[in-house]
């Protein structure tokens, strides 16, 4: 009986370790000033290995961020990366002082949320695509850089 259980064990920690390497990874490309500690995207099954952006809708995002540096100014920049290529997104408002829940001037040390909205076109193409979503300081440096997978469909 114990023998049982303790294969049963094994098999049960092997499942739930098979099922995280599925699970939807949020990749840091290149963040210099910051770091980010939390990333949410709003309809996204986070047990699936990519996010799936329906057209003609709006995504919202969420990055929650600390900061090793004080901050200014931040502009939002986004691109899609298909096939190896980088196109931009499109932002209303690349201001990431302005309507996204954060003040400038940011102080280092401290942890910041900041969210936006992603309109997912209908002339968008069916594809697999790796969104790839960057905060820069007044430097033009890399607060943070996180590469999201996605699906848009």
């Amino acid at each position: 009986m114990k023998q049982q259980f303790g294969l049963l064990t094994i098999f049960i920690v092997a499942g739930l370790f098979l099922d995280n390497i599925n699970a939807l990874q949020f990749t840091d490309c290149g963040s210099k000033t910051g770091k980010f500690t939390k990333v949410s995207v709003s309809d996204c099954d986070t047990t699936k290995n990519e996010c799936i952006l329906k057209r003609n809708s709006t995504v919202s995002i969420s990055i929650d961020f600390s900061l090793a540096e004080d901050v200014t100014a931040i502009q939002t920049v986004v691109h899609g990366k298909v096939m190896g290529v980088e196109m931009p997104f499109h932002l209303q408002n690349p201001d990431a002082c302005v309507d996204s829940g954060l003040k400038c001037p940011l102080e280092k040390g401290e942890t910041y949320e900041y969210t936006a909205s992603l309109p997912v076109l209908k002339a968008y193409p069916k594809v697999n695509v790796m969104v790839k979503w960057e905060l820069k300081d007044q430097n033009n440096e890399d607060i943070v850089c996180v590469e999201i997978p996605a699906k848009i469909q």
